[in-house]
């Protein structure tokens, strides 16, 4: 099992290789500046999607 601290640096590295570190930054300020509930987010990310669907998704972008 990884370290809070390993999960955090994966983390924002993940944001930075993404959205490069001037809006990765801007992610982490938006998070910190307004109440937000991860699980209710998720509840509502997907509803337009089916599991198998989720799961394609998820399995194209690991390679």
């Amino acid at each position: 099992m990884k370290t809070d601290t390993v999960i955090k640096c994966e983390g924002i590295q993940a944001l930075t290789a993404n959205l490069g570190m001037v809006d990765a930054e801007r992610f982490v300020a938006l998070l910190s500046r307004e109440p937000f509930d991860y699980t209710l987010w998720q509840r509502d990310l997907w509803t337009q999607k089916t599991a198998r669907e989720i799961s394609a998704l998820a399995k194209e972008n690991l390679k």
